[in-house]
């Protein structure tokens, strides 16, 4: 009986040490899940309180609407009503006096078909002789195909009507050689003749124009290329230009009556700034806009109004990337007052004491103040660098002082709203 009792309290035990062996082995593992924890609690807390120092590039700038203003001359002739063939291609830079575009004739389509079928005509009667297979005739055909396949991979329309012509007059001269030599001669040389004279009175009736001055061609042709210009500068003001009622970034139609040249050395933004650096703003002030190609392009102030109190209207000359602007009158653009490279830090890691500016480095644990001069500020990030040996000694300190004066560099970790009391 006893043997029975004893083996059933030995039961007992047994399972009282194994929960008790959970009971541990559970504890032991909420002990290290807390401590993973708080070590994962001061991994993500260590970045919000530490900044590593890098180069980096500041800004003081706003988003502006701007009206282009161009110098521009439109270029318009007798035959407008007919339409346009161009010439050179919209933003080409011609030459003075280079034809830019045509005007077709009245009847072009028709006496265009009929010059073809006329071709047809020539070129099938000269098939037709079979036994005239001439040097000269051959070597006229092979540059027939040369100029056909030039005339295939281009898409300039200066070359493609070049290629034409030099077509039409291989085709003319293998015309005469078999007249002259063909019993069919009489036949191609009354095509020829009433070729000739449907390509005269197409020439007659079509209407060159050619540039009135060096530049860039343009087809947007808008209206307002005698208002918005440089002689107009004292005319414009804010309510002008809200008046004109353009939609930002919309793009000027084609226009297939005129054309115009424009200057392709400079232009002309202006825009309406309510800022603090308008109002301070003085002609011949350099600047920096933004295009919508991203490209920051330098600019000059070179006219300024007083619009009210709060507004002043500014007119930036620009003088790369005039082509980015040919298709638009209003535009969005960024106004760059000024911009700086160097040591970047955010503007709640620095402090200051006595009148200059510290940052606190955290090298492996110990803390050192560091002076350091800020060079450009915005509401966010500073660009800082550390002070010149004479500036040092301007500030009054000694040369001892200057030797042991520790420096910032690109790299170094920093601390973000440091305490001055806990640094040794």
């Amino acid at each position: 009986m006893k043997q029975k009792d004893t083996a059933k309290q030995n039961k007992i035990d047994s399972k009282k040490t194994k929960q008790n062996a959970k009971l541990v082995f559970f504890a032991v593992l909420m002990i290290i899940v807390l401590y993973f924890l708080y070590i994962i609690f001061l991994l993500v807390k260590e970045p919000t309180d530490i900044f590593r120092v890098e180069e980096g590039k500041l800004y003081l700038e706003e988003a502006r609407v701007g009206y282009v203003i161009r110098n521009e001359t439109v270029v318009q002739g007798n035959n407008y009503k007919n339409g346009i063939e161009q010439i050179k291609s919209e933003g080409e830079k011609v030459s003075k006096n280079e034809i830019i575009f045509r005007y077709y004739s009245k009847n072009e389509e028709s006496l265009k078909g009929q010059i073809a079928e006329l071709d047809a005509k020539i070129q099938e009667t000269v098939k037709s002789q079979t036994d005239l297979y001439y040097s000269d005739i051959k070597l006229i055909e092979d540059q027939i195909d040369e100029e056909i396949e030039k005339l295939n991979q281009t898409t300039d329309l200066s070359k493609l009507t070049e290629y034409e012509k030099q077509i039409t007059q291989l085709i003319d001269k293998k015309a005469k050689i078999v007249g002259e030599k063909s019993p069919s001669g009489s036949y191609i040389d009354q095509l020829n003749k009433q070729r000739a004279n449907l390509e005269k009175e197409l020439n007659e009736g079509a209407e060159t124009i050619k540039a009135p001055k060096s530049g860039i061609v343009s087809y947007k042709v808008d209206g307002l290329e005698e208002d918005l210009k440089p002689e107009n500068f004292s005319a414009i003001n804010k309510e002008y230009l809200e008046n004109l009622n353009l939609k930002t970034g919309k793009t000027i139609a084609t226009n297939d009556e005129c054309g115009k040249i424009i200057d392709n050395f400079e232009a002309y933004i202006a825009t309406v700034s309510d800022s603090k650096e308008s109002k301070e703003a003085k002609v011949g002030d350099k600047v920096k806009v933004r295009l919508s190609n991203s490209d920051e392009i330098d600019a000059e102030i070179t006219y300024i109004s007083q619009e009210n109190e709060e507004e002043t209207l500014l007119i930036l000359k620009i003088d790369k990337d005039i082509e980015e602007l040919l298709n638009y009158r209003k535009i969005s653009f960024d106004l760059i007052w000024w911009s700086h490279s160097g040591l970047k830090v955010p503007n709640q890691s620095i402090v200051e004491e006595n009148g200059l500016k510290y940052v606190v480095r955290n090298r492996a644990g110990y803390l050192s103040k560091i002076l350091v001069k800020i060079k450009k500020q915005n509401d966010k990030y500073s660009i800082i660098t550390n002070y010149t040996s004479d500036e040092l000694k301007e500030l009054g300190y000694t040369s001892t002082q200057i030797t042991n004066m520790r420096n910032i560099s690109i790299y170094d970790e920093i601390v973000l709203k440091p305490d001055l009391t806990k640094v040794k």
